[in-house]
């Protein structure tokens, strides 16, 4: 099962189980309601991955670029304030997803019929204030 439960106190074993279930993918769609983690796991993540500079949301910048110690760029979307998915076309987001990198993208629904046909989906429910569960859908599991 591709499942995966924890405590805020356990984020940094979270990122690590997902890194370890789809590390070969690069594009990595973060599903989940406002307040659900989606930063907050992206944060742990980028640690995990030795990203040297600091982790926010882009959501009024669309994306940030991060740099790990190797110098591997990791590209992080937020598209919750996007208007019209044609938007997404104009930062230039095929250059980002098809360019081999990792991409993280928060509410990638909005762009959907932009998006790569390969993926990996990381749905995130809130369990309660201080538990919350990943499960994860690869692209030909989420059609």
């Amino acid at each position: 099962m591709n499942t995966f439960t924890y405590s805020l106190e356990e984020l940094d074993q979270a990122a690590a189980w997902v890194i370890q279930k789809a590390k070969e993918q690069p594009i990595w769609l973060f599903q989940g309601e406002m307040g659900a983690g989606k930063t907050t796991l992206i944060r742990s993540l980028a640690k995990a991955f030795q990203v040297e500079d600091s982790v926010s949301s882009p959501t009024f910048g669309i994306v940030n670029e991060y740099h790990t110690k190797t110098g591997e760029p990791i590209y992080h979307f937020d598209f919750y304030r996007l208007e019209d998915p044609a938007e997404a076309l104009d930062i230039g987001i095929e250059e980002y997803f098809y360019s081999g990198n990792r991409c993280w993208i928060e509410w990638a629904e909005k762009i959907s019929e932009y998006l790569p046909e390969e993926f990996v989906l990381l749905k995130i429910s809130s369990l309660s204030p201080q538990s919350r569960q990943i499960t994860l859908l690869f692209s030909q599991d989420a059609q």
